[in-house]
């Protein structure tokens, strides 16, 4: 077995995101623990990993940064205050100095535990208030109640800091843990402020199903304040706002979740857990193209399918036209740019598109030329297609449905696309799923939105006869123009 390299605080930082596994660094006691598996990285700040420590297996967090005493203190105040309270948290072991600088923080490592992030995706594209979705979320609500009522609040509150092992429940992340009444239950606006960042993970559907999630939170004791659905909505969307304004700000740099790298000639943008298996592809998006099979070759773009590591892809180039083309584009954001970020977009809000994975923009500086998108495959089936049977009839159950959530979500969230043909819907997986995003928007006002609408719903309805029963379900059942 090899040994592990020893490390202290100051060669992980300089390790950046690529420290070498399995590391040793020794604590502050001259014991040595051994970090087998890396699970959460931020370059130069934490590392957290599955450990080893005196034969025992534990949770490990390394605060590497010269400053970290402030990090690993409040974890450590907060662990504390969820044990005062009797919330169930992974035992601490161990907490303090790293023996040449930066602090440690130990805890249980529980190999049968779960995230509720984990089980909410087997239930995440039921309906809003579908009731085994609620069987997920409720726990993760009546927790909140028990922090709230102890006079608690988790500042990072998302169904990834909930723990199931068995029929428990458990919170982690005591550094977004902060006691502020402690021992009694919080106000109505500090509970409401706090519910807010948890209801806000949520779709925006589930706005108009609080109830039920409030009725959870009040079972954490019957000190909790009143909590008003209605009240709640604002600082709910101002919330998620946020969220996605931070989220799409990251597709477009280098951060834990993207890989980006930029050069004068070049930038290359990937989802960093795909960017070793795509490195080929980037290193020579045309040649992938070349070996892909032709599904649209045209002057303003190229689109391939190709098979790449035994999984389907799809790469779509676009092209400049001539020389006045492309000095109209040179200062714009690249079209991949936009459909990268409007993808990233979409699966943010719960709706159906293929997972973009990466973007390539050649540059010459500040100045754009062609670019790249590679996308995963969807398999579906396009609307013109599969909806032709049901031209006299409307369309089935599941298909009206699925059509109903999609438009009524686009439109709750001032989404117009932009080219609305049947051949950019696909049916899939009991999904409506979008594709072509190169015009898609999300509009800041609703008059600019209602105008995008129109274009959008006429388009779509041009795709059918104006006479047929499909065309007259879509027409009724479409949000009005």
């Amino acid at each position: 077995m090899t040994t592990p390299a020893a490390q202290t605080a100051a060669s992980l930082r300089a390790a950046g995101r690529a420290p070498a596994q399995p590391f040793a660094v020794a604590l502050g006691d001259g014991r040595e623990l051994v970090l087998h598996r890396i699970l959460r990285l931020l370059p130069g700040k934490r590392i957290v990993g599955e450990a080893e420590l005196a034969d025992s297996r534990v949770l490990a967090k390394l605060f590497i940064a010269p400053g970290s005493a402030r990090h690993w203190q409040r974890e450590r105040e907060g662990i504390a205050a969820l044990a005062a309270a009797g919330i169930p948290t992974p035992a601490l072991l161990h907490a303090g100095e790293l023996a040449e600088g930066g602090h440690a923080l130990l805890t249980d490592f529980l190999t049968d535990a779960v995230s509720l992030a984990e089980r909410w995706q087997a239930v995440a594209r039921l309906p809003a208030g579908h009731s085994d979705a609620l069987a997920v979320l409720a726990p993760a609500f009546a927790m909140l109640g028990r922090l709230h009522m102890n006079g608690l609040v988790q500042d990072d509150l998302h169904l990834g800091n909930f723990l199931v092992r068995g029929s428990r429940l458990m919170v982690i992340d005591g550094d977004a843990v902060r006691a502020l009444t402690p021992g009694q239950p919080l106000q109505a606006d500090a509970a409401s402020a706090n519910f807010a960042i948890l209801a806000a993970q949520l779709p925006a559907g589930w706005d108009e199903h609080l109830a039920p999630l409030i009725d959870a939170w009040r079972q954490g004791g019957e000190g909790l304040p009143a909590l008003d659905p209605a009240a709640l909505r604002a600082p709910i969307a101002h919330t998620r706002d946020a969220r996605l304004k931070d989220f799409l700000a990251k597709t477009r740099r280098d951060c834990t979740l993207f890989k980006a790298e930029k050069t004068f000639e070049r930038l290359t943008i990937a989802v960093r857990a795909e960017a070793e298996a795509l490195a080929e592809i980037l290193a020579a998006p045309d040649a992938a193209i070349a070996r892909g099979s032709l599904l649209k070759d045209g002057g303003t773009c190229t689109v391939a399918k190709l098979e790449h590591a035994d999984r389907p892809l799809v790469i779509k180039r676009y092209n400049l036209k001539n020389a006045r083309h492309a000095l109209s584009r040179a200062w714009r954001p690249s079209r991949a740019a936009h459909s990268w970020v409007e993808g990233h977009r979409l699966a943010f809000l719960g709706i159906a598109t293929p997972a973009p994975l990466a973007i390539i923009e050649e540059r010459a500086g500040p100045l754009r030329r062609r670019a790249w998108i590679i996308n995963a495959w969807c398999p579906g089936q396009d609307l013109a297609t599969h909806l032709a049977p049901y031209i006299d009839s409307g369309p089935p159950p599941a298909e009206a449905e699925a059509l109903h959530t999609l438009f009524a979500t686009l439109h709750r969230e001032r989404i117009s696309h932009g080219d609305m043909k049947a051949t950019n819907l696909l049916w899939h997986d009991g999904q409506v799923v979008l594709i072509d995003l190169d015009a898609m928007q999300q509009h800041r006002s609703a008059a600019s939105h209602a105008r995008a609408w129109r274009r959008d719903r006429a388009r779509l309805l041009r795709n059918w006869p104006a006479d047929s029963a499909l065309w007259r379900w879509l027409d009724a059942n479409l949000p009005p123009a």
